[in-house]
């Protein structure tokens, strides 16, 4: 790996930060178009990703060192991140140019954002556990004061308290892994960490600690509750989350996959957490009436299945999710004001079909079938797939068996049906098309699926098994959501089983001060 001559990697977060600076110093309001600043740099920052792109593709990875420690390094994992960290970063201060236009404290959020994006980009591309620990701190503190932008709001105290708690005690985990890995392999460089042949104990202890690190960063269950919380800030700040904030711990699982996939305890601690926190998140969402509360549960949802790919080996589809669903959520968030005024504008619907259990089973049996097909038909034209990466799919499959369901009802056209199994194959398709494609980016940069073991089949027959059921269960919700007998279960379910609470009642988040 070749050293940088041109810090090129450095400019952007350092841009952010000298943008910060003024803002900083007038933390009020501030008069006339320098709200604009923020965003210019912003940009700038992204064009500086791209001009790191074109760099790699000329020259290939390179890393940037400092007095013999490696800073910050340039290979596709990183530019891939970079990019849309900088990109969403620029969105969210677009918006929020106008969305805060006026606030008492315009400038302070201004100073924050730009001073959060600029960390984070230095997490995804840090090349050193030292950097990555420090990334880490700054971005949390960072969050904090944006959480507390409403600083008289008990409940944003509260979840600025729980936040930190649970932010902080990754830290602390990591810095550990840290020192057990300088221990034992002799070195804090990612570069030659990932490369290790075999991990003495203090080493496979250090990845465990990775991965509980990893799970809490992500709002993993059980302390999600602060994810839950985060409306009482601005909505930029919930755009702004999934800007590598929210899924930093599946950005630094896949950075130390090398290291991570040599544990097989740890890679199966990540399926066994990771699905669960996806189903348990699934779950809480269908209950909640509130759009943005339903945004962050489907968030807790979709993080507890980026750590089941992490958990899978399926490095590549683990990134492809980050940006894909970074993209979508922080998209779902500022727009989410506007999808509220559109569906109250709306003509209310008629009668929906309500598929019965027959047409569930037979949309279950039918998108298995199609999705059957088009493996096999993949795997034919690029080669044969992973027990991993079909598993994935299936489970992914899972979801359009929904709509096929609804296609199947006695009531519905047959302009629907075949519009549903139209879906069925498309999504079956696209599954496939952006595997290869992922693979063919970042695969070479990252550890190979490893094979499945009797571990890994006992853990992919429950995985599907478990997504299969809670589909099912999901499909029928219409049907049973109004019996009686659920109506003790909806509530449990609305308010998250609780858990939150509990984690109040443990950090006294009910007698949070009403000061700022």
């Amino acid at each position: 790996m070749a050293m940088m001559t041109v810090p090129i990697l450095a400019l952007g977060p350092l841009i952010l930060l000298a943008a910060a600076m003024p803002f900083a110093l007038h933390p009020g309001r501030r008069p006339g178009r320098l709200p604009v600043l923020a965003e210019t740099a912003a940009l700038v920052s992204v064009a500086f990703a791209l001009a790191a792109a074109v760099r790699l593709w000329i020259t290939g990875p390179e890393t940037l060192a400092l007095f013999g420690l490696d800073l910050v390094r340039l290979d596709p994992v990183s530019v891939t991140l970079a990019l849309l960290v900088a990109f969403v970063g620029w969105v969210v201060l677009r918006y929020a140019r106008r969305y805060l236009d006026g606030e008492a404290r315009e400038g302070r959020f201004h100073a924050l954002t730009l001073t959060a994006v600029a960390s984070v980009l230095v997490l995804v591309q840090a090349a050193s556990l030292p950097v990555l620990v420090l990334s880490f701190v700054a971005t949390g503190l960072v969050l904090r004061q944006l959480l507390l932008f409403y600083a008289d709001r008990r409940e944003a105290q509260r979840a600025a308290a729980k936040f930190i708690r649970v932010w902080a005690a990754g830290d602390m985990a990591l810095v550990a892994a840290s020192i057990l890995l300088w221990h034992g392999l002799g070195s804090v460089e990612i570069a030659t960490l990932i490369s290790a042949d075999a991990l003495p104990t203090g080493a496979q202890v250090a990845v465990s600690l990775i991965v509980l690190s990893a799970a809490l960063k992500t709002a993993a269950f059980p302390l999600h509750g602060w994810l839950t919380e985060v409306m009482e800030a601005p909505t930029p700040v919930s755009a702004l989350l999934h800007a590598g904030i929210i899924n930093s711990g599946g950005v630094l699982l896949i950075t130390l996959s090398g290291l991570v996939q040599q544990s097989p305890g740890a890679m199966a601690a990540l399926v066994v957490l990771g699905g669960f926190t996806a189903l348990f998140g699934a779950l809480v969402m269908l209950t909640q009436s509130a759009v943005k509360t339903a945004l962050a549960w489907s968030t807790v949802s979709q993080m507890g299945f980026m750590l089941l790919q992490c958990g899978l080996g399926l490095w590549a589809l683990a990134l492809l999710h980050i940006i894909a669903h970074s993209l979508y959520k922080a998209h779902a968030f500022l727009s989410s004001g506007g999808a509220v005024r559109a569906v109250n504008a709306l003509r209310k619907p008629g009668p929906v079909a309500v598929p019965g259990l027959l047409a569930v089973g037979r949309s279950f049996a039918l998108a298995l079938t199609l999705y059957i097909g088009v493996a096999a038909g993949f795997s034919a034209l690029v080669g044969e797939k992973s027990p991993q990466a079909l598993a994935l799919g299936a489970i992914l499959i899972f979801g359009v068996s929904y709509l096929i369901a609804q296609g199947l009802a006695d009531a519905a056209p047959g302009a629907l049906t075949r519009r549903t199994v139209g879906a069925s194959i498309a999504a079956a398709l696209a599954y496939f098309s952006f595997q290869v494609l992922a693979q063919a980016i970042w695969g070479p940069s990252l550890p190979v699926t490893p094979v499945a073991g009797p571990l890994e089949w006992a853990l992919i027959v429950v995985a599907v098994l478990s997504f299969g059921l809670v589909a099912f269960a999901q499909a029928l919700f219409p049907i049973w959501a109004h019996h009686p007998s659920m109506a003790g279960l909806r509530v449990h379910l609305a308010n998250g089983l609780y858990l939150n609470a509990l984690l109040d009642r443990m950090i006294g988040g009910f007698r949070t001060s009403a000061k700022s």
